[in-house]
């Protein structure tokens, strides 16, 4: 069993499934762990206890029933009337629908290094799935898992709304939605013309400014005179929950928000972080798990001591594709000292945080060279599931798409010599 090369790119759709890139093929989907399998599967629930827990908060300090910088904080940068509307009342139960963490497979199990909540690869994932189960392998998910999925989001059909930001990903929208059905249609963002239809949000809240209709969407999806999801949340989209999950000043507010067991398996999942503030700790006082004083003493650690990652937050067009990540043992001292300053100098209008770097651990995996035969490639793994949320609140596993990259590489993304494919259990 297992596929060709040929058999795959003749199975692409005619209009391709990403504009703006390439990967690499194998002839069979990556096998995980029963352990492994297990997890992924059932990491959905967890999840979306856990994005609502964050909403919940937000929305406590924006109130004033919780301390005021955490509000603060998740508001920064975001325009007033984006914050307005996230705030409002109405918006209270209106949470993602869709749910994709990123997962490197390590040593020691997964490590969630990201949760999108307007992610990419939903029909790559939704193709592959169905190409790979008509080969004769046991996909997780089945052939249909992602499709049902998102159709699951808006039973009736509804509109993707693709922005140009986006637009990479508009060849697969279309092919998902043609796979859905008449009731489903793909429209560019910035032309869209509100017509009641229920839509699927397509677009980064921090690329507003390219769509005319948002402030019209945005306010319809408040008063309810459209359906739209993901909601206009620009809290919901920054990474600074990840790193708030360690606040030692959340503690027992994260212990009233979530489940025990559901707080424990996250923080075995999330790698240790730190929100970037710029502000001075009092004399007795230290970064924990970093044993500084200061971030200036940060920027100084030597390179063994600097396997951190800097991610910038959020609502920013670098805050997708691993363009604003920079892992500190794989630079320079003098550029990591340059933008630990940089970051923390943006702190009130841009915030970044600080993690720890979780190693992938090495696999071999059949990839398929140019022209058809195979060799084992040694690499690394990042995980994509993705999770849907019906009508009912119910959040049920849909598909997961693995990315393979050369074992050399540090951070796991998309990229030409990556290798895309669906993942199956032991």
């Amino acid at each position: 069993m297992g596929l060709s090369l040929s058999e795959l790119r003749d199975a692409l759709p005619a209009g391709g499934l990403f504009g703006g890139g390439a990967w690499r093929w194998s002839p069979e989907p990556l096998q995980l762990s029963a352990a492994e399998t297990s997890e992924v599967l059932e990491l959905g629930h967890p999840l979306a206890q856990f994005q609502h827990a964050c909403d919940t908060i937000y929305r406590r300090s924006a109130t004033g029933r919780l301390p005021g910088w955490v509000a603060d904080l998740l508001d920064s940068g975001k325009p007033e009337w984006l914050v307005r509307i996230q705030r409002d009342p109405a918006t209270a139960g209106q949470l993602p629908r869709v749910i994709r963490p990123d997962l490197i497979l390590t040593d020691n199990g997964f490590a969630l290094t990201e949760l999108d909540s307007v992610p990419g690869g939903i029909g790559v994932a939704a193709w592959m799935a169905k190409t790979y189960a008509k080969a004769g392998f046991e996909v997780l998910g089945g052939p249909g898992g992602m499709i049902e999925g998102f159709r699951s989001l808006l039973p009736a059909g509804g509109t993707v709304v693709v922005s140009r930001e986006s637009s990479d990903y508009r060849p697969e929208m279309d092919w998902l939605t043609g796979e859905l059905g008449p009731a489903w249609d793909v429209a560019a963002a910035e032309t869209y013309q509100p017509d009641g239809r229920a839509l699927y949000r397509f677009f980064e809240l921090f690329d507003w400014r390219s769509i005319r209709c948002v402030n019209e969407l945005a306010e319809a999806a408040v008063t309810g005179g459209i359906r739209i999801t993901p909601p206009f949340k620009p809290h919901l989209e920054d990474k600074l929950w990840l790193a708030l999950l360690w606040s030692p000043a959340l503690g027992k507010i994260w212990q009233h928000s979530l489940r025990g067991n559901h707080l424990k398996r996250l923080r075995g999942l999330v790698p240790f972080g730190w929100v970037l503030d710029p502000t001075p700790l009092p004399p007795h006082a230290a970064l924990p798990r970093l044993n500084a004083h200061s971030w200036q003493e940060v920027a100084e650690l030597s390179q063994k001591d600097r396997h951190l990652a800097l991610k910038v937050s959020g609502f920013h067009e670098t805050a997708w594709g691993s363009r604003g990540v920079f892992i500190g043992h794989d630079m320079p001292a003098s550029e990591w000292a340059d933008r630990l300053q940089s970051a923390l100098a943006q702190a009130t209008s841009q915030p970044w945080i600080l993690q720890e770097f979780r190693e992938g651990r090495r696999i071999t995996h059949p990839v398929f060279r140019d022209d058809g035969s195979v060799e084992m490639m040694s690499g690394r793994v990042r995980l994509c599931p993705y999770y849907f949320t019906d009508d009912a609140g119910v959040t049920t596993f849909g598909g997961c798409l693995a990315t393979i990259v050369p074992a050399d590489k540090k951070k796991i993304h998309g990229m030409s010599d990556g290798v895309l494919v669906p993942c199956m259990g032991a």
